[in-house]
């Protein structure tokens, strides 16, 4: 990153709260010179300020990158400043869960260059995985340096269409507070059979991270890797049947999560 075309133009950051701050991390560890980041935000983090970058200071003309990290309830406010952007080759990059690419082709103009993106928390630790879809005025070129910037902090995939985003939305985009309820629910599973509160979260914790690190890892699926740990009549098995149960199970709970969650982004997007 250090001497490509995104440090030559300039990368431009429109708010850095915690997501915003572990991609800008991300970049300047792997070589995008202070210098070439522009970060527009109201309430610079301690952290933003120690930086280097160029903090809420007059824009570049003609930026590779315009990263749109704000909530989408300040976008209205937000994007008007950089609407002489729009139309031109400058890529709007936006990380704003639920604003369609239709949006900020009415806002900016409808040959502005638009990659929609949907990550999720982990990527405040590295962990995140982001799907991502362009508009076509967006090219190939700069398809691959939103995935380019985007795998800071993670994993990064391509939809087909737009239409998928609510199905991100669902899996990996709320995703992760599904897991926590699980480490939760678990933790509270153990209380209830005699361990100690820390205890019980402690192993709750490091089971479902454990878990999570071996599937990434294993050259075989999830259904091998729990057939695996399954001996047949044992305790694992006893455990299975009650969360693998079809009517009252795990399968269509979390189906039913999922939908749920998927359906309140397409509301969200047409509301």
């Amino acid at each position: 990153m250090e001497n490509g075309e995104i440090a030559r133009r300039g990368l431009v950051l429109l708010g850095c709260g915690k997501m915003g701050s572990a991609m800008l991390e991300g970049w300047l560890k792997r070589g995008l010179p202070a210098r070439s980041v522009w970060v527009m935000d109201p309430h610079p983090s301690d952290w933003l300020q120690a930086q280097g970058v160029n903090l809420n200071a007059e824009l570049p003309a003609d930026p590779a990158i315009v990263l749109v990290a704000v909530k989408p309830q300040m976008m209205a406010e937000a994007l008007p400043v950089l609407q002489p952007l729009g139309n031109g080759t400058t890529l709007f990059l936006s990380v704003a869960a639920g604003v369609t690419i239709a949006s900020y082709e009415a806002m900016l103009g409808g040959d502005t260059p638009i990659v929609r993106a949907m990550p999720n928390t982990p990527a405040a630790v590295g962990q995140g995985i982001t799907a991502i879809v362009g508009n076509t005025p967006a090219s190939e070129t700069q398809l691959a340096q939103a995935e380019e910037l985007l795998s800071a902090v993670g994993e990064v995939v391509r939809l087909e269409t737009e239409a998928q985003m609510d199905a991100v939305t669902g899996v990996s985009g709320s995703g992760p507070a599904y897991v926590f309820h699980m480490i939760e629910c678990l933790a509270a599973a153990g209380e209830a059979q005699g361990l100690a509160p820390e205890l019980a979260l402690q192993l709750a914790k490091a089971t479902v991270a454990g878990a999570g690190a071996l599937a990434m890892q294993a050259a075989q699926d999830p259904a091998q890797l729990r057939r695996n740990v399954t001996s047949p009549n044992g305790t694992t098995q006893a455990g299975l049947e009650v969360l693998m149960d079809e009517q009252a199970g795990l399968p269509p709970l979390v189906k039913a999560t999922v939908a749920a969650a998927a359906d309140r982004s397409r509301e969200l997007a047409n509301g």
